[in-house]
């Protein structure tokens, strides 16, 4: 063979030789491989680049012409990991979830048309709960674009509402930069979901043009700290209160502030209400805890927020589901809203003292105001020590119970305290949506942040399955279970297939009612027992099916076998799949009718009737 002679780079380029030895530069030469890492010939290229830039670690999608070339660019990649998911949907909860239990933005991919479509669902989720998430999308060449070219959707259209921002890449130079951009925007501030739409002359049109560091537009400035008179007003409120509460949302995990939220609470003595999305922010172990509050909450914490007279509210938008009738919410309470969202402020509960900022922040600079706004009302903690006494008594009176006779079906409940006596500290939770969330989220007892992985603004059904892949892949080291209902784990079971292909160690309990649960109960409740369309006279077996993916299926059915059951699937090192056989006439109580009053909870069906 006659040995063949270097091509010349293009103007402008570095030759390997500035850098690398002949012999290394000859050898990935000959491999094909890029021979820096900081070149590209490429839009594709670039846009992996951008991701590399940017920090992401996995990508969750599945492939498809329009996006093929992005794909093909991540062929040489050695710092991404990618996860070909069953379905789009699965793999933008995926990347939900991971950014959830990591803090940082999940990426999903998917190709034009029905594979962007098929995302929509979860970027509307994240959107909801304020989760980082980044989609890049192929979309037809330019000139095709509307001319209802083969799998052409408008994409940035159809997600412009659910998505903090959502971008046209437009030129091969530029489109790494804007992904770059976009995995900035999906992590400052208020973190949300953020997409790029990639057609496909773009990323395969040619550039030398490497992304710079990531950065977010320079007209996106969130704020960090709240204004300093702002804060010793609201500290002033606290000081001068007698039944103080703080109600902790979402925000206070996503800005890291559980840490400052414990030595706040416990520093001033003050008891904590968590929001659904709040959950794991503050231990639910802990004497000044009083569990989450809203619909299903609990009767203690639903009591504590209709009676106080002063509420520090943390990262929360007060949604429906928490509020009830916005009139009866917190009726007697001074309102201090800490959001690093301006529009969240008096958009449905009106804020007696707005704080605009980062919550980590904003609670530090509280915690300073605080000893000067004691000394100028001449307070202290032991204040608020009859107000203790009365939320403990609460407590008692409306304890989270459950009846188990020894003649009836399994009970979910049972399922659920046994599971996390049994687990780890750390485990994970994930759940789909309906009752089995409720049950999940009331009798688990969470004490860590970023343990708790559902949906909640949106109640997107199928949640589950894929969010319990992508948390388990964020923290491999964590224990993962997912909690799923019968009807809910049907809708995205395929990617049971993803979890056993790559070997990922979780439990899935599927609380088996064969209905959909919450359907049925407010049939029963509020639609004269008319239950159209929410039982099913026929569903599969759970731990065959489980079976026949290659995952490992329990069937549970006696409360006794509930113990060994789950340690044999927790012991067993790859997905499993229990199907828990429970009581089909079992609802989630304390239930506050939608638009009631939380104060008038009702504990049992008789009372809702009664509401």
């Amino acid at each position: 063979m006659s040995e063949q002679t270097p091509v010349s780079p293009p103007e402008g380029e570095r030759t390997d030789t500035e850098e690398q030895t002949t012999e290394t530069a000859a050898t990935e030469a000959a491999e094909g491989a890029k021979t820096t890492n900081d070149t590209v010939s490429t839009g594709a290229e670039s846009v992996v680049a951008g991701l590399e830039q940017a920090g992401a670690e996995t990508l969750f999608g599945v492939q498809g012409g329009a996006i093929m070339p992005v794909y093909d660019a991540l062929y040489d990649s050695e710092e991404l990991t990618h996860v070909t998911m069953a379905h789009e949907q699965g793999a933008s909860h995926a990347a939900d979830a991971y950014g959830i239990v990591s803090g940082k933005p999940g990426v999903c991919l998917a190709t034009s048309g029905p594979g962007a479509t098929n995302l929509v669902t979860g970027l509307a989720d994240a959107n909801m709960d304020s989760d980082p998430v980044i989609a890049l999308t192929g979309q037809v060449p330019t000139n095709f674009v509307g001319n209802d070219a083969f799998q052409e959707t408008d994409t940035v259209g159809v997600t412009q509402p659910v998505t903090k921002h959502s971008y046209f890449a437009a030129d091969a130079d530029t489109v790494g930069t804007e992904v770059g951009e976009a995995f900035a925007l999906a992590d400052e501030g208020r973190q949300g979901p953020t997409l790029v739409d990639l057609p496909k002359d773009v990323t395969q049109g040619e550039t030398d043009a490497f992304p710079g560091e990531p950065e977010t537009p320079d007209t996106y400035n969130p704020p960090t700290e709240a204004e300093p008179e702002a804060v010793d007003a609201a500290a002033g409120a606290l000081a001068d209160a007698e039944r103080p509460v703080i109600l902790a949302g979402g925000g206070v995990i996503k800005a890291d502030a559980s840490d400052e939220l414990r030595q706040f609470a416990t520093e001033y003595e003050i008891p904590v209400i968590t929001t659904m999305p709040g959950i794991g922010s503050f231990p639910e172990d802990h004497e000044l805890s009083l569990e989450w509050a809203g619909m299903h909450g609990t009767g203690y914490a639903n009591m504590a927020i209709t009676n106080t007279d002063c509420m520090l509210a943390i990262g929360t938008r007060f949604d429906d589901r928490l509020t009830g009738g916005v009139e009866t919410f917190a009726p007697d309470a001074e309102l201090i809203h800490v959001d690093i969202d301006p529009a969240e402020i008096s958009k449905n509960i009106q804020a007696d003292h707005p704080l605009i900022g980062d919550a980590k922040q904003v609670l530090r600079q509280l915690d300073d105001a605080m000893a000067v706004a004691y000394e100028a009302t001449d307070s202290s903690p032991e204040a608020y020590a009859e107000w203790r006494e009365r939320c403990q008594a609460w407590k008692d009176e409306y304890e989270m119970e459950y009846d188990m006779p020894e003649d009836e079906p399994l009970k979910p409940q049972y399922v659920v305290e046994r599971y996390s006596e049994l687990a780890d500290d750390d485990a994970i939770v994930t759940t789909g949506v309906g009752q089995h969330q409720m049950w999940a989220s009331q009798f688990w007892t969470f004490t860590e942040p970023r343990t708790w992985v559902s949906s909640h603004g949106l109640g997107t059904m199928g949640y589950g399955v894929p969010s319990a892949i992508g948390a388990k892949i964020a923290a491999p080291d964590q224990e993962v279970v997912c909690f799923d209902g019968d009807g809910s784990f049907l809708m995205t079971v395929q990617e049971l297939s993803v979890a056993v292909r790559e070997d990922l160690d979780i439990t899935y309990v599927v609380l088996n009612n064969e209905a959909v649960g919450m359907v049925r109960q407010w049939q029963d409740g509020f639609y004269e027992g008319r239950r159209m369309a929410s039982e099913y006279p026929w569903i599969p077996q759970f731990d065959m099916l489980a079976e026949a993916f290659g995952a490992r299926g329990f069937r549970l059915e006696d409360p006794e076998e509930v113990d060994e059951v789950i340690e044999k699937a927790r012991n067993y090192d790859g997905p499993a799949v229990v199907d828990a056989i429970i009581d089909p006439a079992e609802n989630v109580y304390p239930m506050v009718p939608s638009g009631g009053d939380n104060g008038l909870f009702a504990l049992n069906g008789d009372q809702l009737g009664d509401l």
